[in-house]
């Protein structure tokens, strides 16, 4: 090897070295690492922490499972935020009406007077991608807005995350999930999944452990469950505890076509992109055909996926390109919509057969 091959060696090393330190610090920007203080500046060294001040493992394991509490938000605002949403028009209403009721309790313990019982627990029935989620969340800060929970988090789970699969495990594992909810709202979907399937199941474990934390925990956890309209009634009603405590069921429809194409509109807006006026009704198009098929098409997270397809064929008709601008990056065209469709290109056709004529002439 001659000096030049060595300096080339040595100038690719370099290059890489950046290259992987560069990397470093963009995977620190995009999910939060502690490289920088927020402002863009290298945060400040931690200082050391003296012997009597250290955590025991238990003492960090409990900081780990509480969340901190966020400043409430202004409920003005949380009320705005949910007139943004798309369709949920009887959600809307049933919120509203518990954000007043909350809201009136609240003064009247203030002034001393006292309120019926008032249960929060909630059952979301409704098929997948309608919303329950979202709405969970901001039910979540809503009433840590008003002061009835002291955190306001959300703690999704479903089956999988309550019930463990050996005796006595089940309680333990669902309590877990209880402390880190303490505060906020547990969610769980598909609950009706919890039922016991046999003498070997561990489902009816988890619902008993869950109960007990209701009420002892009254005045700093919700419970939400979620699932499909039939199913959930039936849990419901197979536990006289259960049945009980969630006595308030909002029921969410599925999305209409028109706001299929809203949420789809909302997805380009969101990520900077701009859908093509001629495009638009073929959007419509794919979204009710797939809605229209005997597999579940899922709403919003249907929508979703649609998008996610016609951005692929989006990045491969821009790759296929020498130069494009940043309008180019921006525009979702009916071509892409099209070919995410397994579709050709009528006008891209045209144009083709039409510089073939020309060719041979």
């Amino acid at each position: 090897m001659d000096k030049k091959d060595e300096i080339i060696l040595q100038q690719l090393d370099v290059i890489r070295t950046m290259s992987e330190n560069n990397l470093k610090r963009m995977t620190s920007d995009f999910w939060g690492a502690p490289s920088t203080g927020g402002s863009g500046k290298p945060a400040a060294p931690k200082k050391e922490e003296k012997p009597a001040e250290k955590e025991t493992g238990g003492e960090r394991a409990k900081k780990e499972a509480e969340p901190e509490a966020l400043p409430p938000e202004k409920i003005e605002d949380l009320k705005a935020e949910l007139d943004t949403y798309i369709g949920l028009g009887e959600i809307k209403r049933e919120v509203n009406n518990l954000i007043n009721m909350a809201t009136v309790f609240r003064r009247r313990a203030e002034a001393g007077l006292p309120n019926t019982d008032f249960s929060l627990h909630m059952v979301f029935t409704g098929n997948p991608g309608t919303g329950k989620t979202m709405i969970a969340r901001l039910m979540a800060r809503i009433y840590h807005s008003l002061g009835i929970l002291s955190k306001g988090q959300l703690v999704e789970v479903d089956r999988s995350g309550l019930v463990a699969g050996y005796v006595g495990q089940t309680a333990i594992k669902t309590q877990k999930v209880i402390e880190r909810a303490l505060g906020g709202v547990l969610f769980i979907d598909e609950a009706y999944a919890l039922n016991g399937k046999g003498d070997n199941d561990f489902g009816q474990e988890a619902i008993d452990t869950l109960l007990k934390a209701m009420e002892d925990h009254r005045d700093d956890l919700i419970v939400i469950v979620a699932g499909y309209d039939e199913l959930m009634e039936k849990f419901v009603r197979s536990n006289p505890g259960l049945e009980s405590r969630f006595n308030r069921y909002l029921h969410f429809e599925d999305y209409s076509l028109d706001e299929m194409l809203a949420i789809f509109k909302m997805q380009c807006k969101k990520g900077s992109y701009t859908l093509a006026e001629d495009a638009e009704q073929d959007v419509r198009d794919f979204i009710y055909d797939e809605n229209s098929g005997g597999i579940t098409f899922g709403n919003a997270r249907g929508v979703r996926n649609l998008f996610e397809q016609i951005l692929t064929e989006q990045a491969n008709r821009l790759a296929a390109m020498e130069e494009f601008t940043r309008e180019d990056l921006m525009t979702i065209t009916r071509a892409d919509v099209l070919h995410a469709r397994g579709m050709e290109d009528e006008s891209a056709a045209d144009e083709s057969e039409t510089d073939e004529s020309a060719a041979e002439e």
